[in-house]
């Protein structure tokens, strides 16, 4: 269980990596950036984690997502669904990429409303 100082420490140390990166003048494009990559997802997951435990608040498109995540938990991409009176369409987008950008390594899921 994440508490909110492990929240405040992911977050620091992902500044800290942020400046680390700004400041550096070597010749190297990917100085830090596994770091970082590294960084950026134990923030997200502490994070998540602690929205779920109900530590931290949702927020109300981050709520609606998570009704839907809960009724449509299957959903594939470009999916639509009908829920309370509206349809939403599942999207997906690249979240992280590997070192030379050719594949995805994480891939973050929403919904978007429509009128499809």
């Amino acid at each position: 269980m994440y508490t909110l100082d492990d929240y405040n420490l992911a977050k620091i140390e992902l500044d800290a990596l942020n400046q680390r990166w700004e400041n550096y003048s070597g010749n190297n494009p990917n100085k830090y950036k596994a770091d970082i990559a590294a960084a950026g997802a134990k923030v997200r997951a502490i994070e998540s984690a602690l929205k779920s435990a109900g530590i931290l608040q949702r927020t109300p498109q981050e709520e609606l997502e998570h009704k839907l995540d809960l009724a449509y938990p299957n959903a594939q991409s470009k999916q639509i669904v009908e829920f309370e009176e509206k349809r939403y369409i599942r999207r997906f987008m690249p979240l992280r990429r590997s070192i030379s950008g050719r594949s995805v390594t994480e891939w973050a899921k929403f919904w978007e409303e429509t009128n499809q």
